[in-house]
């Protein structure tokens, strides 16, 4: 068993407020749901122009990880209203 843990560092330069931001979070973060993985908003809660979102994935091998992990990527690479600014990916 493999367990992946991705960061990313985001930023959201349309949102005016937080709840803005949350329109924008909340979509996303059912999305990635959708492929297995635990998803959180881990950092900059109190920041309505940033997001931190960690997602984790167990696998049966590295393989198995590692696509899930670049699938999650996908998706928030192609989300409107979102840039990545950094991200890290953990495999224990």
């Amino acid at each position: 068993m493999l367990v992946a843990v991705g960061t990313w560092e985001l930023q959201l330069p349309g949102c005016r407020s937080l709840k803005e931001k949350r329109s924008v979070l909340k979509p996303l973060t059912n999305r990635l749901a959708n492929l297995n993985v635990s998803v959180a908003e881990t950092g900059y809660q109190d920041r309505r122009h940033m997001a931190e979102i960690a997602c984790a994935a167990v696998a049966s091998d590295r393989t198995v990880a590692e696509s899930t992990i670049r699938a999650v990527d996908s998706l928030i690479e192609t989300t409107d209203g979102v840039r990545i600014l950094d991200t890290a990916t953990v495999y224990r």
